[in-house]
């Protein structure tokens, strides 16, 4: 099978990108800005994020360059704690301030040369999506939304993936106690059964997720505010047009789908066949080309 990555496919025709940096309250965020070559603008322009635990050289960072080859601006970043940028605890999965990096990233996109400040959107990829849609919902800087392979879950949903009310509560406990920022566990391993991803697909294959960049890390302080945290609830704050692409294996298609069913904003949706599974959305060529030309021909429209 075909995989498509910033690490096997090292160069796309057309497109140029350089390293950035901004600030994100008090915290110097890197990222990498991709531009199709020769861009005069001002264009279209889109922040992406990726799947939890993750850095900018992974999925974002793939997505940002398939959307830079079809003509938009995009920018791939660190989160604060995260890879090459600032911030202390590291490694914790804070959607809150995940989504105020996302709102710092669109200010400064709009700052950009080549981007039109007025058409700035966002492209969440799995976990990333719920703090996409919420900086979307909450920001004039962001015009549309786009999700992949969306990962949308509240408490109740979150209590019944992780195990049921008492696992969750105890995760909880743990994330609680003095010394949990400094508590790391292995974010994903074929072996190690403490990892909080144990033999998950992509993550732990080298030339897939597994990648010398990947920080592979997990703060035990993140599991409070990662099982705590609705998703959900920017669906009723959302007006601005929204595209959700996925399919019926996704990790959490019932996220998605009372997602849909509970915004009022104009959305268009994409489902691929049952055979793509969320890994597959991260870097099969096939399945990242669809995705890639359904965004940006919704961001573009």
């Amino acid at each position: 099978m075909t995989r498509i990555t910033l690490q096997n496919t090292p160069g796309i025709k057309g497109v140029t990108s350089r390293a950035v940096s901004f600030d994100s309250n008090g915290n110097n965020l890197k990222g990498t800005l991709y531009l199709p070559e020769n861009a005069k603008g001002p264009l279209p322009a889109v922040i992406v994020t990726g799947a939890w635990t993750t850095v900018k050289e992974q999925m974002a960072g793939t997505y940002a360059r398939e959307l830079a080859a079809r003509g938009l601006v995009a920018l791939a970043f660190d989160f604060t704690g995260w890879g090459e940028s600032q911030g202390a605890p590291r490694y914790v999965e804070d959607p809150a301030t995940k989504t105020a990096d996302i709102k710092a990233a669109a200010r400064f996109l709009a700052t950009q040369e080549a981007v039109d400040a007025e058409q700035v959107s966002g492209l969440g990829v799995c976990a990333s999506s719920g703090y996409m849609a919420a900086a979307v919902a909450d920001t004039d800087d962001l015009r549309k939304l786009a999700l992949v392979a969306p990962w949308l879950h509240d408490a109740e949903m979150a209590e019944g993936i992780y195990g049921g009310p008492d696992v969750a509560a105890s995760l909880i406990a743990a994330a609680e106690a003095p010394d949990a920022a400094e508590t790391v566990l292995p974010g994903a391993s074929a072996t190690d059964e403490n990892a909080v991803m144990f033999q998950a697909p992509y993550y732990t294959e080298e030339d897939r997720g597994l990648i010398p960049a990947y920080d592979n890390k997990f703060s035990v302080a993140s599991w409070k505010p990662w099982l705590t945290y609705d998703a959900q609830a920017s669906a009723d704050r959302l007006t601005k047009p929204m595209l959700m692409v996925g399919s019926p294996s996704i990790a959490l298609p019932a996220g998605a789908n009372a997602y849909e069913s509970r915004t009022k904003a104009p959305l268009e949706r994409l489902w691929l066949g049952e055979d793509v599974t969320q890994f597959d959305f991260y870097d099969r060529k096939d399945v990242v080309t669809a995705a890639a030309d359904a965004v940006a021909d919704f961001l573009t429209a």
